[in-house]
């Protein structure tokens, strides 16, 4: 995305000033600042992610779905899971698969081990979706270019500090 799509000054910055001035310097405008400023990345995240991948009928949430039974070590996972692994509500997860198992990438079928569950199972055509759904997520390097790999590595650190705090991940 270009500069010159935005509004021509940095609203998050503007906003910082605005918000020292009204709640003063020993408010927590960095915090706001940083919180607001992850929000805004992941916007243009999710926008530049599925413009990458939506030549291929998918958005990135269904991609990652994709991703996660290519991972499997059956290619298949219950319902439950693949909402819990890719930690979203289950009715999001169901309408992610009915999604992908309408456009061939994924199959629906009872559960073996449970009577009452679904599994979903990456298809061939799936699995050949995915690979070249990678590649156009490497082509953009998933919307980070703009990073080093020093970078890179300092934002996650800084990123699994407050998952960790979140209780997201295990101290």
């Amino acid at each position: 995305m270009s500069a010159t799509t935005g509004p021509g000054f940095d609203p998050i910055q503007r906003a910082t000033e605005l918000w020292q001035q009204r709640w003063g310097e020993d408010s927590p405008h960095a915090a706001m600042a940083s919180a607001t400023s992850i929000m805004r990345v992941q916007q243009l995240l999710i926008a530049q992610l599925d413009a990458a991948v939506a030549a291929y009928d998918l958005t990135f949430a269904r991609y990652e779905a994709l991703v996660l039974l290519t991972f499997s070590r059956r290619g298949e996972l219950p319902m439950s899971k693949i909402g819990e692994r890719l930690m979203i509500h289950p009715t999001s997860a169901t309408n992610i698969v009915q999604r992908l198992s309408a456009d061939g990438y994924v199959e629906r079928r009872r559960n073996p081990r449970d009577g009452r569950g679904t599994l979903a199972a990456i298809t061939p055509r799936g699995r050949e979706v995915v690979e070249l759904a990678t590649a156009a997520l490497h082509g953009i390097e998933f919307g980070l270019a703009a990073l080093g790999d020093g970078e890179h590595a300092a934002l996650q650190e800084s990123l699994r500090k407050v998952r960790r705090a979140s209780g997201d991940l295990p101290d």
